[in-house]
């Protein structure tokens, strides 16, 4: 039977959107549902700050009278602009194994982006870096986080077949939480607080913490600025992440290095992991899903490294190390005994050295691809 592809326009079919992976998911131990209230004000054209210069389309593909897939087709001016690129994105792709539905997905965001002029389509990729990205190619068996995409092991098949290559790597690690510090990252952290004019900020409740949200997004922006796929964020983007996930955090996995008068030089968002606690509430928070949440962050031996970034002029003085152990702290006085440090990119050899100073297995692999649209056709 035909395939049919039918354009999202109404909440209803929103929602059809956001729960479609849990059909294709069910019962697989390693995919973690997103966090669907967060999902929905991430999608949502009204409630989404990005959406005052970009543009989205959804589209849902059917078979049989049953949903088989989708995707989202992102148009922002504003990174083109940026990386002097005529891209759309796809993002939030999802399709069961028969390669007539991925081919009629991506042919409607392929279409649309020659109707924008565009030269190229790259992805997954979503409003910003700090939306999940990055298909999974290596380590399908293994739990993924709140903050990435976890996909079959049949999607870049799909994908290379449709014509679309390598246009960056990202890498995930497993890191083994040492109890104590190892001596030589102690040292290093004694080192470079003795030497500098630099101390932690002591954080007694949330509000020190938001007091800081807007000057920690403005470091990410300005030193995540020429990663892959970034996007400069606004104040409503940073103030809507701040009310979407500040609310989950520890005080003491969130060190602030500060400088002698009080401004931000790095930080790092550390978390306890969230993944067995999205599965068994299926990525909700009401009525009982909170009740996973909360266990999740009060008991858990298992942490997710989200972001750490100092400040460009201070690069080179061993900051990192300094920050480093002060996570290691926290983490042990928390349980955690290992923890994930997400995607760091292939390229980024900055952050992934940092992980020498610590027993690690590089156990993911996920990849952002691009087809240029004067590709020649596939044959299925």
């Amino acid at each position: 039977m035909a395939i049919k592809i039918e354009e999202v326009s109404t909440y209803h079919q929103l929602d059809t959107f956001i729960k479609f992976p849990f059909s294709i998911y069910k019962g697989n131990p390693y995919w973690v549902p997103p966090l669907l209230m967060d999902e929905k004000n991430t999608l949502d054209w009204k409630k989404n700050p990005a959406f005052e210069d970009s543009q989205a389309r959804y589209w849902l593909a059917y078979k049989d009278g049953k949903v088989v897939g989708r995707i989202a087709g992102i148009y922002i001016p504003k990174s083109n602009e940026k990386w002097g690129q005529h891209n759309v994105r796809f993002g939030w792709v999802d399709f069961i194994d028969d390669r007539e539905v991925s081919r009629a997905l991506f042919d409607q965001v392929e279409n649309w982006a020659k109707e924008l002029g565009m030269d190229a389509v790259h992805g997954p990729l979503g409003f910003t870096d700090l939306d999940p990205e990055g298909m999974l190619i290596e380590g399908f068996d293994q739990l993924s986080t709140l903050a990435l995409i976890y996909n079959h092991p049949y999607y870049p098949e799909h994908l290379e077949a449709m014509g679309y290559e390598k246009d960056a790597d990202w890498l995930e690690y497993e890191i083994q939480v040492p109890n104590p510090p190892h001596e030589k990252l102690t040292k290093a952290a004694e080192i470079v607080m003795r030497r500098s004019k630099l101390h932690f900020l002591e954080l007694k409740k949330k509000k020190d913490l938001l007091n800081y949200a807007m000057d920690l997004f403005e470091l990410i922006d300005s030193e995540y600025s020429q990663l892959y796929g970034t996007v400069p964020l606004s104040d409503k983007q940073k103030q809507a992440y701040i009310d979407q996930y500040f609310g989950f955090v520890s005080l003491d996995l969130v060190p602030l290095l500060l400088d002698e008068n009080n401004k931000m030089v790095g930080f790092a968002i550390v978390m306890p992991s969230l993944s067995k606690a999205l599965q068994k509430s299926k990525g909700k928070i009401f009525p009982f899903g909170w009740l996973n949440l909360l266990k999740a962050l009060k008991s858990n031996t298992f942490g997710d490294l989200y972001l750490i970034a100092v400040k460009s002029e201070y690069r080179g003085q061993g900051l990192n190390a300094a920050i480093m152990h002060r996570v290691n702290i926290a983490l042990n006085k928390h349980g955690i005994t290992r923890v994930e440090t997400n995607a760091n990119l292939e390229t980024n050899t900055n952050v992934r050295g940092q992980w020498k100073l610590f027993e690690y297995r590089q156990h993911k692999r996920r990849r952002c691809v691009i087809k240029h649209l004067n590709n020649t056709e596939p044959t299925f």
